[in-house]
């Protein structure tokens, strides 16, 4: 089966080369283009795709709220779109911006014609994707700041309903078989929620993951 994607990127010849490359590749169907960040939000919307490659600077709307909007609590939870960003731009709130909106990848654009479609194969499997350049400083900035709320516990604020849902089943599912079952979806589903949570939270595997469900007080003890 195809992985479907869609293409956002304001500068018409960027788009039209990322089509070319991606559409060239056996397993990859491009599904449609946007020109900013609405219209992205309106073709993941229309087309439901695997992911969606994702300008930060467009129009309208920017990326990272396109990117928000589109990995919000989702309508069919089997059918879960991922987001890969993809920008000229290596800047520390921009990187954060865009994973803790719900990107599961950040590239930049000058690493695309060689690495493009792994990407979005990475992603489309439930995996992350972080350019190798700037990864170090991503996830280890984004450890230390994983927002405390007034009682001293992290805040959970910019986890969607389902990735709580996830978080919050993980001590007692350990596996991605058993959170499946229990969520009455996809392993790879399951693996894009996980991927997600690393990504937002900054923890480095799942162990941590349930650490933090626990100083949050989202499971008891």
């Amino acid at each position: 089966m195809s992985i479907r994607v869609v293409i956002a990127d304001d500068q018409k010849a960027v788009l039209d080369g990322m089509t070319m490359l991606l559409s060239a590749e056996p397993d990859i169907d491009v599904v449609a283009q946007a020109e900013d960040g609405g219209q992205a939000v309106a073709m993941a919307h229309e087309h439901h795709p695997d992911v969606v490659v994702m300008d930060i600077r467009m129009p309208s709307m920017d990326g990272i709220e396109a990117t928000r909007r589109i990995t919000a609590d989702q309508d069919d939870p089997d059918a879960v779109t991922t987001v890969l960003v993809l920008t000229t731009f290596d800047q520390d709130d921009l990187l954060y911006g865009a994973l803790r909106a719900g990107a599961s990848g950040y590239m930049l654009k000058h690493a695309a014609p060689a690495g493009l479609a792994e990407a979005v194969r990475t992603i489309a499997d439930g995996g992350s994707w972080i350019d190798h350049s700037v990864a170090g400083k991503v996830i280890n900035t984004l450890r230390q700041t994983t927002p405390i709320d007034a009682t001293g516990r992290p805040n959970l604020d910019m986890l969607s309903k389902r990735e709580l849902e996830v978080l919050r089943l993980m001590r007692d599912a350990p596996t991605n078989p058993q959170l499946a079952e229990r969520l009455f979806v996809s392993e790879s589903t399951v693996k894009t929620h996980i991927s997600r949570l690393l990504m937002k939270t900054g923890s480095h595997d799942r162990a941590q993951l349930v650490a933090l469900a626990y100083r949050s007080g989202l499971v008891k003890p």
